[in-house]
């Protein structure tokens, strides 16, 4: 029987699919989430239910993605299903539970010391089984699977590159903007670069010229092929497209003080990843010109094939 996989667009749906191959269910899975550029183009060619979208602690999004999956699971095709948040999960297992289904739900990678909000509402939900992607804190019900950034290593490059072409990704999130971080780039980014702006719902007083809320997916996917360095806020899709186009990013994290964004997931995802050496994690009125050389002094590739992925017996 088929396996339902189930994540909100953005960050969470990165990491299922980049996760998908190592679940051992690619031949026999069908996707639900929500319509969008990424979605689109990530899982082209693979059959996809779109449900209603929700936002961040979006309650009556969240009951509008219940109601639909109710109607997603009614007859006997899926056998379990499978999330990496955000709240579409909830929305997903509590029918899921009522059919019988098996749930496993794969915290993010954002989450290095604790389960999230939704992952401690899901362990309420009989029949789940629960994944995290950090040994440190997998402990009772929490079993550790893996992690999507197993296998990514960066190496430095023998001649710096010349800093001429700028991906700058603030992330597309409508609730939340990161002025501190557009302002500063403004301010220390060489005018003569060649910079795509995607700056969400992010606004400063002196816009960049060109300036861009969302960036179609194919375009931006080319504009990080081409790019000389990435700067982008800490979000995980943001991380993973940096380190798919060869990318040791600039990773500013968004700080709940400054209300850019609900607590200090960010924070911790960016000790993280410049723990491994993956990204220059930097604060939003700290990034420098030195730090654009650093960054496009470094690539980052794959090494090595992945393991599956640690399911719980």
């Amino acid at each position: 029987m088929t396996t339902l996989l189930v994540a909100s667009t953005g960050g969470h749906l990165a990491e299922l699919h980049d996760l998908a191959p190592r679940l051992g269910v690619q031949d026999d899975c069908v996707w639900a989430t929500f319509d969008s550029p990424q979605s689109r183009s990530l899982l082209d060619g693979q059959e996809v239910i779109h449900v209603p979208p929700a936002t961040t602690r979006d309650a009556a999004g969240a009951l509008r993605v219940f109601l639909a999956a109710r109607k997603v699971l009614r007859g006997d095709r899926f056998r379990q299903v499978i999330s990496t948040g955000a709240s579409v999960a909830l929305s997903f297992f509590l029918p899921a539970a009522r059919h019988g289904l098996a749930c496993h739900y794969i915290e993010s990678a954002t989450r290095t010391e604790g389960p999230s909000l939704t992952g401690r509402l899901v362990a309420r939900v009989p029949r789940t089984r629960l994944y995290t992607q950090y040994p440190g804190w997998a402990g009772g019900r929490w079993r550790y699977g893996g992690s999507i950034f197993d296998g990514y290593v960066a190496v430095r490059r023998p001649e710096p590159r010349p800093v001429s072409r700028i991906v700058v990704a603030l992330g597309t999130h409508e609730r939340f903007g990161f002025p501190r971080l557009l302002a500063r780039l403004v301010q220390v980014l060489p005018p003569e670069a060649e910079i795509l702006w995607q700056v969400g719902s992010t606004e400063i007083p002196r816009m960049p010229t060109g300036a861009h809320r969302q960036v179609p997916h194919a375009q931006m996917q080319q504009a990080l092929r081409e790019a000389d360095v990435v700067v982008t806020h800490a979000g995980v899709g943001s991380a993973l497209a940096a380190m798919r186009a060869g990318h040791r990013a600039i990773y500013v994290p968004r700080r709940r003080a400054h209300a850019e964004h609900v607590d200090d997931h960010q924070v911790e995802m960016a000790r993280e990843l410049d723990r491994r050496g993956l990204v220059l994690a930097r604060e939003a009125d700290a990034v420098t010109v030195e730090d654009l050389a650093e960054a496009a002094s470094w690539t980052v590739g794959t090494a090595g094939s992945l393991t599956p992925f640690r399911w719980a017996a």
